[in-house]
Parts: structure tokens; C-alpha cells; sequence
């Protein structure tokens, strides 16, 4: 077992390496953070947590405990138990942790050993040891690091680019937002710390590989829909040395229709069946609108949305894109294209590099030796 204090080394090798994790902390603790690769089977319920914690510190440690007891009775932590089981059944290699990896992850190895003969590992320090770790990790590589900021106007094909870069983090796939109004994917935004700690690692990753390699990320604000970018590797970003990616605008309407229609549609089909999917589809883009209701006016605003849900009945009807097109080409033209270049014009001494999307892949495997 560890049973020790976490070497830095250890905390590093569970996290590259993806080892599974047995998180044993309460939902309520889980749903506000965990690392990418753990499962929350509980010791605790929320409820049972907190009043055992209110014993613990009116009574002390063997009063909690004593409680714990008499509020979970033996059917229960059967059930428990046989649900850890067969977790380290399925992942042999796993841990187990809690908040501080004290309590409530030794009473689990404990009870895994003398009720299912199962001998664990347990994470010393616990979340608590693996957040500062990351926390600490991710300002020391986002200062170290050798970032690289791909540019380039709404529909460009920026994160298509940047998934063939080898060397890259992907902060709009691990926020789970496009970075746009129209961004919000299908299912919730993780928790910010969850966030937080899945960029550190891809960070310390690609850091670990190759130490003096470039990273690629691409430009995005502070936030990210609802979630922020964390400050250290935000700041180091602003930095950074800028790519920008040149596409026709043909082929950024063909992405964007692709990016928030065609693909968005299927996976709702696949869920919901198709009428509910356009209906969801059509509200999503309204409410959209409606977030960007004050840039664009009252009067483009009230033009936009008829077009939309016009455009958009006409697709779904018939297959016709061409008033969802005119859409798109008017949203780019005449809104985040002002929007972008205003941005783009102040950042302009940071440019290395523009061209296409073969031109900068290729100019990015050169300087990568790739």
C-alpha cells in the first residue's frame, strides 16, 4: 500500500499514466471536481457525510466513527463493498483517495481487505495532494512552456488544425465548448476545477515528452463559455508567439454549418429521435441569438432570427442549406469577422506565422522535427 507521503514522482505517474482512480469522497465533493480518470463510488451518501461531520467536530474522530457505524447498516456496506470489488476486479492496477486520503479511503482498504480479500493502494494526501500538484505543475509548465497560439477568423478550421498537431492541448474539447455564443456543446460543461486539472495534465503531457518542443493551444479569451482558462496558462498564452490560419470563406461556412448543425443534429437524432432534435436545434440557435442580442442590434437581431428559424424549417423540410448559409455568411461577415480582426490587430507583433491549413501544418511539423 502507499503508506507514505506522495512523491511528487508517484502523484506524476498516477496522472500521465492514467491509472484508475477510486474516489471515495461523497458525490457532492465529486461533482465539483475530480481528475479525468476516476470513478466516484462513495463510502459516504451526501446526507451521511454531513452529519457525520457535524459529530466529528462537536464529538471528535471516534464519535464520527461510531456514527458512521450505526448510519450505514450491514446490507448497505455489502453493497458497497461488492461495488468496490468490482471495480478493482475491472482495474487491478487502480487506487483509492478521498479529500485528504486519510479516513475514509484507509476505512476502505480496510473493509475491501477483510470483507473481499482485495489488497489496494491507497493515494497519501489524497484530492487534496493531486489539486496542489496539478496547481503547482500547471504554473510551473505554463511559465516553462513553449507555447504556440493558433489564430485564425470564426470557422477556419482552428481545432480540425489543431488535432493534427500532435503537440497540442485542446481547451475548447476539454471545457466542452466551442468558445462562441453558438458554442455550447450538447451535454454540461465539467465542473471548473475538473477543468482546471485536465489541462494541467495535458500540459505536463506533452511537457514531459519532449521538454523543448513546442505546444500548440488556440486563441481563446479568459473564459471559455462558462468556465475560465486557468489564469497561469491563460496569461502565459498572451504571451505566446501566434499562428494564424487563412480559409476561404466558402469553406468556413462549410465548417460552421458542419460544426453546429449537421454534427449537433446527428447526436440529438441518436438521442431523441429527429423531430425533438430539430426543435432542439432551432431553440439553441434562437437563444444564441439572444445572447448576442445588444451587439447585434434590435433590428439585425429580429432579421437574424427569421432567417434562422425560416432557414432552418426549409433544411429540415427539403435539405436546402442555402438559407442557413446566408445565415452563417451574415453572422461571420458582418459580426465576429469586425469582432475578430479589432482582436487580431492588437496582437500583430506576436504573429510568426500565417498561411493555410497545409501551410501551417507543415510549417509546425518543421519546427517540431516531427
Amino acid at each position: 500500500m502507499v503508506e507514505s507521503a506522495p512523491k511528487e514522482t508517484d502523484l506524476k505517474r498516477v496522472l500521465l499514466e492514467n491509472i484508475p482512480l477510486l474516489d471515495v469522497r461523497a458525490p457532492i465533493e465529486f461533482n465539483a471536481g475530480a481528475f479525468p480518470e476516476s470513478t466516484n463510488i462513495p463510502l459516504l451518501t451526501d446526507e451521511e457525510r454531513h452529519l457525520i461531520g457535524i459529530r466529528y467536530k462537536t464529538q471528535g474522530q471516534d464519535a464520527a466513527i461510531a456514527l458512521g457505524y450505526a448510519l450505514v447498516d450491514e446490507q448497505q456496506k455489502q453493497q458497497r463493498i461488492a461495488k468496490w470489488a468490482e471495480f478493482f476486479q475491472t482495474h487491478p492496477n487502480g487506487m483509492i483517495y478521498c479529500f485528504r486520503g486519510g479516513l475514509r479511503s484507509r476505512l476502505t482498504q480496510r473493509m475491501l481487505m477483510d470483507e473481499a480479500g482485495i489488497t489496494v493502494p491507497r493515494i497519501v494526501g489524497g484530492y487534496k495532494a493531486m489539486r496542489r500538484f496539478l496547481l503547482d505543475r500547471l504554473e510551473a509548465d505554463a511559465a516553462q512552456a513553449k507555447l504556440v497560439v493558433l489564430g485564425g477568423r470564426t470557422g477556419t478550421g482552428k481545432t480540425v488544425l489543431l488535432n493534427q498537431c500532435e503537440r497540442f492541448v485542446d481547451l475548447e474539447g476539454i471545457a466542452h465548448h466551442k468558445g462562441s455564443a453558438f458554442g455550447q456543446e450538447l451535454e454540461a460543461q465539467p465542473p471548473q476545477i475538473s477543468i482546471d486539472n485536465e489541462m494541467a495534465i495535458a500540459l505536463m503531457r506533452n511537457r514531459v515528452a519532449r521538454p523543448e518542443a513546442p505546444i500548440m493551444l488556440e486563441d481563446e479569451g479568459s473564459k471559455i463559455g462558462a468556465r475560465r482558462v486557468p489564469p497561469p496558462l491563460w496569461e502565459a498564452m498572451q504571451k505566446a508567439p501566434l499562428v494564424v490560419l487563412h480559409t476561404p470563406l466558402e469553406k468556413r461556412i462549410e465548417q460552421v454549418f458542419e460544426d453546429y448543425i449537421t454534427s449537433r443534429l446527428q447526436k440529438l437524432i441518436q438521442l431523441f429521435g429527429r423531430e425533438q432534435a430539430e426543435e432542439t436545434i432551432k431553440t439553441n440557435i434562437l437563444q444564441s441569438l439572444d445572447s448576442i442580442k445588444k451587439r447585434l442590434g434590435l433590428s439585425r437581431h429580429k432579421d437574424l432570427s427569421t432567417l434562422a428559424l425560416t432557414g432552418l424549417n426549409h433544411y429540415f423540410a427539403s435539405g436546402d442549406k442555402l438559407g442557413i448559409e446566408s445565415l452563417i455568411e451574415q453572422l461571420l461577415i458582418g459580426y465576429y469577422d469586425p469582432m475578430y480582426d479589432y482582436q487580431i490587430n492588437k496582437k500583430k507583433h506576436r504573429i510568426v506565422f500565417q498561411g493555410t491549413e497545409t501551410e501551417i501544418r507543415d510549417w509546425w511539423f518543421s519546427i517540431c522535427d516531427l
